[in-house]
């Protein structure tokens, strides 16, 4: 009654709490809508008085009930100050909260005697653990407008981070040189999807920019409680087609430097095994979560990121392996697969901004590239690519043209053997990433290293290079 008093009062009451008191945040139905109602005229530049909205609640029930529109008189009467409205508003707010929180908990009770068919014990936990995040981050996301001071800050601010970065970088580093001067790192909030053809390398790539950002992760707790991150990043790796040990396998593999064959036929000699034992122990301290479970829906995948990162405390990469796997709701499932993947996508790129980190996402390409004489890839032969393409910050493609050459094998001791072989030379481990969108950087390709029986990618040393001499 306070606060309506002083909106009724001094309209200017109103704007100090729009940008986070909502009607609904008001137990009394009648309260609501005068506060509406209110906020509808001041909003519009009109005056809301008693006298300007008794028009509005002569004929409401529930008003003529306590008074009638005398009633916006009575509150006009018990204003407080502009000076406390701001505290109103929020004391409202925060018993609105502690109202969701009865209902959540309600719904928990009700939902764990009563549980449907279709849903499991897990999906009723998560759906719990994602309503109480709702809750804890509605301060922190969607905040409305921000002065351009604020962003301009932000904006500097990332600038001094690259600045006194090594490699002048903006974002977190990709761990591969020349891939990181393309992007600039990982930036937070980017939805980045990595698409090709199968056997081309997407999951290998992923995980090794996942070890990479892991491996690289410094940093120091500050004496306010807060957390500052000064390299690389805490990676949360949603593998919907590999198994963790699959994952882990591969891993281990680059890091002892051991064909992953033969780590799981167990064709390896003593001193091979030392070198894995090493790894092993050495991997076992990064921070790389990996959840293996199959056919996530995009609700869950959210809820657990949140809260990894509630656990943590951080994230600095999210990797999805990969976008096809993933499921959208039933009521999207059923209009279309079109429909489902933008879900989806739409819902990545929100995670994205939610949680301020770069999501990396796979992302399978049609089969038309195969019946073409050029076989690179083109942002048209993304599945489904309307929305994959509009959502994505970046659109990455990996292309090894030595897979397509290789299939291509004249007969030997030929001319045309001979010209093959020619070309062979010059691609084998060579794998291009093909930046086909960036938002705010170049488009361009991207040449690596690929060693396939180590499943790793590393910087390209181009012939004739020569390391710089140290004295």
């Amino acid at each position: 009654m306070a606060l309506l008093g002083a909106i009724l009062v001094n309209n200017e009451a109103c704007d100090r709490v729009s940008n986070f008191l909502m009607p609904e945040h008001f137990h009394e139905g009648v309260h609501a809508r005068i506060f509406e109602a209110a906020a509808t005229r001041i909003r519009a530049g009109h005056l809301a008085s008693p006298v300007t909205l008794k028009s509005f609640f002569e004929q409401d029930e529930t008003l003529n009930d306590i008074g009638g529109p005398a009633y916006l008189a009575r509150l006009a009467a018990s204003a407080t100050t502009i000076i406390n409205a701001e505290d109103y508003g929020r004391t409202i707010y925060e018993l609105a909260q502690r109202r969701a929180l009865i209902g959540i908990g309600t719904e928990i009770v009700n939902n764990s005697f009563d549980t449907p068919v279709d849903k499991s014990s897990r999906q009723l936990i998560e759906d719990a653990e994602q309503q109480l995040y709702e809750i804890a981050e509605s301060e922190k996301y969607g905040q409305g407008f921000q002065p351009f001071g604020t962003a301009l800050t932000e904006a500097i601010d990332m600038a001094a981070a690259a600045y006194q970065r090594d490699g002048g970088l903006s974002g977190i580093s990709t761990g591969l040189k020349d891939l990181d001067e393309k992007l600039g790192g990982l930036q937070s909030s980017d939805l980045l999807v990595l698409a090709g053809r199968p056997a081309m390398g997407k999951t290998s790539l992923a995980t090794n920019l996942a070890y990479n950002v892991a491996a690289a992760y410094q940093a120091e707790h500050n004496a306010d409680g807060t957390m500052t991150v000064k390299n690389g990043g805490i990676v949360a790796f949603f593998s919907l087609e590999m198994s963790g040990e699959q994952l882990a396998t591969r891993i281990i593999s680059e890091q002892a430097e051991i064909s992953s064959e033969r780590i799981r036929r167990g064709k390896i000699t003593p001193d091979e095994f030392d070198r894995l034992v090493e790894a092993s122990q050495r991997l076992a301290a990064i921070p790389l979560y990996i959840d293996a479970t199959g056919g996530l829906a995009i609700a869950q995948l959210a809820a657990r990121a949140r809260r990894l990162k509630r656990q943590r405390g951080t994230l600095g990469l999210i990797v999805v392996d990969y976008l096809q796997l993933l499921s959208g709701s039933a009521r999207r499932a059923s209009e279309s697969r079109v429909q489902e993947v933008t879900e989806i996508t739409t819902g990545l790129k929100a995670l994205a901004k939610e949680l301020q980190v770069p999501i990396l996402a796979l992302s399978q390409l049609s089969r038309q590239v195969e019946n073409r004489e050029d076989k690179r890839p083109q942002l048209a032969d993304l599945r489904e690519s309307g929305s994959i393409e509009q959502d994505a910050d970046v659109v990455m493609f990996i292309y090894r043209e030595e897979y397509y050459l290789g299939r291509d094998e004249p007969k030997p001791n030929t001319d045309e053997h001979m010209q093959w072989q020619e070309r062979m030379d010059g691609v084998v481990g060579v794998a291009d990433v093909i930046i086909g969108k960036q938002r705010h950087g170049p488009t361009g390709t991207v040449s690596l290293h690929f060693d396939a029986n180590l499943t790793r990618f590393e910087n390209l040393v181009r012939p004739g290079y020569m390391p710089d001499i140290r004295d």
